[in-house]
Parts: structure tokens; sequence; C-alpha cells
């Protein structure tokens, strides 16, 4: 047959259904091949949905009926043909094809794409590009997609510019054990565990409120469900604020619109994963320590006092919310132990506690965030106390001797939210092409 030309008459197969026009071009992935005799059936899928290509032999030429018969699951064709009304089709429409060109043929598959369930989780991660072919995935990142660009309008809308910060780091940015080294040239640097440094630089520039979007590195040696070695977030630094809560107030109003613009843009979507959104209100619950020991010991758990909490006692602090707070999702824990935190953290007077928040939803950590210490002096005692080297950290710390105004932030975790949102079962999921202790490829 004659090669079709690719050019811009092609249209989404969503818009084949509204078209005034008879004749129309579309392209796509071959979804289903069923023939009946003297019938072929093609069903065609591309981004936007799905649409039937019905061939009857002798209403088509004998050269485009035979060529149907060789086409295979999931080659892309371009097709040429006149829209027909059908009571059978899907929606009520069907193609009858003029002309087709098969753009590429596809070999026997290594995994089902109709069916997410049918092929285990590793394997379908192992040929990614043909697992997000399924209708599940491309829905998991068209929700995610809406997830950033609700964070985004909120932000722009306040005065939040996007910057770009490193990747590559001259020193390790937290703990040294938890950090990827790579070669540079003749010296050695180190994948960023976390961009909240140079954020803070960002602050200290002037620019006052910023954001980040981005990707950032941990070595750690997890195999859960909720942990990845390469993560993205939507980290976001204000100046000016009179406390934590301030950026308390500012993470709720993201995480708000965030699932606004998710509810208004991906209602089918969500229907078809049979997700109720649940749209957050203002005034997230606010648990503080040392309130936590006290209600977790209640619940049957003893945590000393000035320790962290394990994955049992989010559990059971999430049962806590639940029951005092019907109907909430998202809720902060504030005031952690300060000796716990970086020295980046401004401790509470009496400095037994710090002004760290963690937002957490139904039971899960989604971020960290709070205010930073502004204060040149108290910067390098908070160093000094956790026996960290000076001078590793000087590039940071020295910017502070020159006017830096209250600060803070927080960094949401975008697959981890996905995650939940979606009620994943794995955080792999909500990855396109997941890094983890035991996978670089794809």
């Amino acid at each position: 047959m004659k090669q079709i030309d690719l050019n811009k008459n092609r249209i989404l197969i969503k818009d084949v259904f509204n078209s005034k026009k008879l004749k129309v071009e579309i392209a796509g992935w071959v979804h289903k091949i069923r023939g009946l005799g003297k019938i072929n059936f093609i069903v065609l899928r591309d981004i936007s949905g799905i649409i039937q290509i019905t061939a009857v032999k002798g209403k088509v030429s004998d050269e485009l009926f035979n060529l149907m018969d060789k086409i295979t699951r999931e080659s892309v064709i371009y097709v040429k043909g006149t829209i027909k009304d059908s009571k059978q089709a899907p929606r009520g429409k069907e193609i009858i094809p003029d002309e087709i060109e098969i753009i590429s043929k596809a070999e026997d598959l290594p995994i089902d794409v109709s069916d997410f369930s049918k092929t285990e989780l590793p394997k379908r991660l192992d040929w990614r590009c043909l697992s997000l072919r399924t209708r599940k995935s491309q829905i998991i990142f068209k929700i995610q997609s809406k997830l950033i660009e609700g964070m985004q309008e909120w932000l722009h809308k306040n005065g939040f510019s996007q910057v770009f910060t490193p990747c590559l780091m001259g020193v390790a940015s937290e703990s040294g054990s938890e950090v990827f080294e790579v070669k540079y040239f003749k010296d050695k640097a180190f994948l960023r565990q976390d961009p909240q440094l140079h954020r803070q630089l960002t602050i200290l520039g002037g620019l006052e409120r910023i954001y980040d979007i981005g990707a950032s590195w941990r070595a750690e040696k997890s195999h859960t469900v909720r942990h990845l070695c390469e993560h993205r977030t939507c980290a976001v630094e204000l100046a000016f604020i009179d406390s934590e809560k301030d950026v308390m107030k500012i993470e709720e109003q993201v995480i708000i619109s965030a699932f606004k613009k998710v509810n208004q843009d991906c209602k089918k979507e969500l229907e078809e994963l049979e997700i109720k959104l649940n749209i957050p209100q203002t005034n997230f619950p606010e648990i503080t320590f040392p309130e936590v020991y006290s209600i977790l010991e209640k619940m049957g758990i003893k945590i000393k006092e000035g320790e962290d909490l394990d994955l049992e006692a989010e559990k059971l602090l999430w049962k806590y919310v639940q029951k005092q707070y019907p109907g909430v999702d998202f809720y902060f824990l504030n005031k952690f132990p300060f000796k716990k935190k970086p020295f980046y953290v401004m401790g509470e007077d009496n400095s037994r506690y710090a002004r760290s928040t963690d937002l957490y939803y139904r039971g899960i950590e989604m971020s960290s965030g709070g205010q930073r210490e502004n204060r040149y002096d108290s910067l390098m005692k908070n160093i000094k106390d956790r026996k960290v080297n000076p001078k590793s950290v000087e590039w940071f710390t020295k910017f502070f001797k020159y006017g830096v105004p209250t600060h803070g932030g927080f960094a949401i975790g975008i697959e981890r939210l996905t995650m939940v949102l979606l009620e994943l079962p794995n955080v792999r999921e909500a990855v396109l092409f997941p890094r983890d202790t035991e996978r670089l490829l794809p």
C-alpha cells in the first residue's frame, strides 16, 4: 500500500467522537485484534482513548483486508478512514478504513499489557515501557502530573518563583553514610540527599519565596514498599516567617490546591480507579511533642522521651487521629525532639524540642519541614553540639554572617503522595523508572 503522509491531519481518538468531518486520520497502538471470517476488527488506542476499526471483506480492498491479518497486538499503525455510527462499537462509533500503514510491527509481547494483575511488579518494571501502556499506569501519571500542576498553580499565584538547585554536591549534604559518591574530574562529588541547604541560600540571596521540583538520592538499603533510592519532591522555602506555623499554613494551601486540581481534571480517571477523593479542609490537626509520647503510652507503646517514632507508633497515631478527628486524612506532628534534628533546624528556647514539623497522610509521612535557624551564633552552636565538622559546612554557614531573615520551608514527596492518594500497594508504581537498591535499569 502507498505510504500515508504522517502530517498534521492526524487527530486524537477522543476527538473522533465529536468530529464534524466524516474522513479522519488517526494513529496509535493496536489494543485488540479480532477476526470473524469476512470481518476484521482492530481496537486502536492512543493517549486519549480507544476506537474500533472495522473492515468487511468486499467493502474494503483485498490488499487492506489481508494487511489487517498481518497486524499484531501493540503494533503502531496509522489509519485513514470514514466515521460510521455503530451500536455495537464502543461509544457508538467506528472507523471504516480506507488506508492503513503499519508504522512499527510488534513482536510477541513478554508481558500482558491489557491487565496489571496478570504480571508481577518486578517483571512489569523490567518491561517498563510496555507496562506504561496499560490504562492504569497512564492514569497514575496523569494524576501525578495534575498533583504537581495544582501545587505550582497555588505557588505561582502567591508570589513563589521556581528555582533549580544543584544535584551534585562538593560535600555530603547531611550524614555521609547515606550518600552516593560520584567521580567529578579529579575530585569526588556526592548526589544530593536533599536540596535543603541550597534552598536556604536562595532565600539568603533575597528571592524570599521559592520552590524547587527535582530529584534527591539516599543510599539507604531499604527494601520497603515506601522507600526509593531516588525520589522527587516539591520543596518550598519562604522568608520573614514568625514561626513554623506560617510554614504549615502554606503547606496546607499547597496540598489543598493539588487535591482540588486532581478532583477537577481527573474525575473520570479517579472513577476508573475507584478512588473517592477527600478534599482536605484548612487547619489540619496538629499533635505536638511531648504530647505524642503521652498519647502513645495510653495506646500501649512507651517511647523514651527524645526518641524517634517507629512504624508501629505512626500507625497508632493514625488510629488516634481517626478517632479524634473523623474524616481527616492530613495532620501535622510538630515540635520534634531537637537533638534528633539536623543543625539547620531552629530549636525552641528550652532546646528540648524543635520548630520542626512532619505532614502525615493516613498514617504515612509525606513531608518534613519547619523553621530554619537564621542566627549565625545559634547555627554554629548546633553544629558543635552535633559534632559536625565546621569546615565541612563553611560553604553554607559563612553566608549567615551577612543578614539573614527568618525563614522556613518543607519538601513534599511526590511519588509517596501519589501512592497513598491512589491507594497503590508499592511506591514503585508511582515512578516512571524506579531506582532502588536492586534496580538501575531500564
